[in-house]
């Protein structure tokens, strides 16, 4: 049975009944996203950002649209071969969340089991992002031109204007802002690449939202 055809996983239990045990969200390919999975990453997310999960429908989709991303971005992670990080690059990230939300490990592990997430997860999850940034500069980062002239027009336009009007009668100059406005642009652009990339990604893939796992 295709995937993109299956609601739910089930557990036959001596053959006479079966009993669903997690239900697809969405299927990518042949690639499944259960509600746990959906779930799991809300929470996981939450932890991360100090926040309370959402479960709501509409937190949800957006979860599995965020997902559904993810996994795209993986299967061209694996079919071109892209370096992975180190996992041991994650320790101090993590490290430095720990000291600046929580005062000792005990804190930080017993905030993890109020939030029904698990250290694993937080790691996986943090692994996740580094790997995607990885993926984000070596894909894209090196294809963007940003010209003196974009940066000094974006200076002109509007980084002058809000510097004189909070600071009135202050001299201001573009040396001062110009690695600022070549990051801010070059960054915009990334995004323009990575949002054009994605939507062809989908399209090239079948991918079926179940409906009864967002209520």
């Amino acid at each position: 049975m295709r995937l993109a055809h299956s609601i739910s996983l089930l557990l036959v239990a001596a053959g006479l009944h079966a009993e669903i045990i997690d239900r697809i969200a969405v299927s990518v390919g042949n690639q499944a996203i259960t509600a746990s999975d959906l779930d799991r990453e809300i929470r996981v997310t939450a932890f991360l950002n100090r926040s309370q999960p959402d479960f709501s429908p509409a937190a949800r989709r957006a979860t599995a649209d965020r997902m559904v991303e993810q996994r795209l971005i993986l299967r061209e992670l694996e079919n071109s071969r892209y370096p992975a990080p180190p996992v041991s690059d994650i320790d101090p990230i993590l490290e430095k969340f720990k000291k600046d939300n929580f005062v000792t490990d005990a804190d930080y592990f017993r905030a993890l089991a109020e939030s029904g997430a698990t250290d694993q997860q937080v790691r996986d999850e943090l692994l996740w992002q580094r790997r995607l940034l990885l993926f984000i500069d070596v894909r894209f980062r090196p294809a963007v031109q940003v010209t003196e002239q974009d940066i000094e027009d974006y200076f002109h336009k509007t980084v002058e204007p809000a510097a004189e009007a909070a600071h009135p009668g202050q001299p201001i100059t573009l040396d001062e802002y110009r690695d600022r406005i070549q990051e801010k642009l070059t960054g915009e652009e990334v995004d323009k690449q990575l949002t054009a990339w994605l939507a062809s990604a989908r399209q090239r893939s079948e991918v079926v939202f179940h409906p009864e796992a967002f209520q």
